[in-house]
């Protein structure tokens, strides 16, 4: 329904991917020329900003769910973490989109991409349980706290250059004397072992490090877990709250 009677449809939905990664590509590649040796730049930015976007998109979103369906909470019985579900839902079909369009031009244009692209779908299967159980965390916490929405407005722009979709690493030799930040900005950002993993697959047509799999496997695991607690303890008073 997001895109009924628009003329793309859900071609839409690569629009403003495709138009950050020209920006991107623009800046740090052409004009500054700050991307190393990073082989087909474009595609690189591109398999990293597919699941940046669904992320970034689907956690705000999630966290104004609740308040947004207040009237419809407040007068139906139902499971009402399928509220904040079926926002990340709805970006999940934007990134199923992105991810199927960025495998199918890597594995045109990257040959060795197409002995394991199709491991991203798994990949992305899990990193989608990941952002589901932070979403329902988040919605459930944003209808006791109201400035959690804001928070995550606040921290999504940093998050954002703290996360390897624009560069790698491997990139900057100043890291390689501090180890211990390197784990830090790797191990400490769940968005990173994920973008890892399905970029390993999607543009370098190499398998995914088992630590960034199993990460994600208990990442995955452990956000559910959190979102499925959090909601429990608040579930109750969701209504009167709002």
């Amino acid at each position: 329904m997001r895109y009924k009677g628009s003329a793309l449809g859900v071609v839409w939905s690569l629009a403003n991917p495709l138009l950050l990664m020209a920006i991107y590509v623009l800046v740090f590649s052409v004009l500054w020329k700050v991307t190393g040796g990073i082989e087909h730049y474009a595609l690189y930015v591109l398999a990293g900003l597919a699941p940046w976007v669904f992320f970034s998109t689907a956690l705000p979103a999630a966290a104004r769910s609740m308040v947004d369906h207040a009237g419809l909470i407040r007068k139906t019985s139902f499971p009402r973490q399928l509220v904040a579900l079926s926002s990340v839902a709805t970006q999940l079909v934007t990134f199923a989109v992105m991810l199927v369009v960025v495998l199918v031009v890597n594995m045109i244009v990257i040959p060795d991409v197409r002995a394991t692209g199709l491991l991203a779908l798994p990949l992305a299967a899990l990193f989608a349980c990941l952002v589901a159980g932070l979403g329902v965390a988040v919605a459930a916490l944003n209808v006791l706290f109201r400035d959690v929405e804001h928070i995550l407005g606040s921290l999504l722009l940093p998050w954002f250059f703290l996360t390897p979709v624009l560069y790698s690493f491997d990139q900057f030799s100043g890291l390689d004397d501090h180890p211990r930040l390197v784990d830090a900005l790797h191990w400490g950002n769940p968005v990173t072992p994920p973008i890892e993993a399905i970029r390993a697959v999607v543009w370098d047509g190499n398998l995914p490090s088992a630590a960034d799999v199993i990460y994600l496997v208990v990442a995955a695991a452990a956000a559910l877990m959190l979102g499925a607690f959090v909601f429990s303890r608040v579930d109750d008073r969701i209504a009167v709250e709002l």
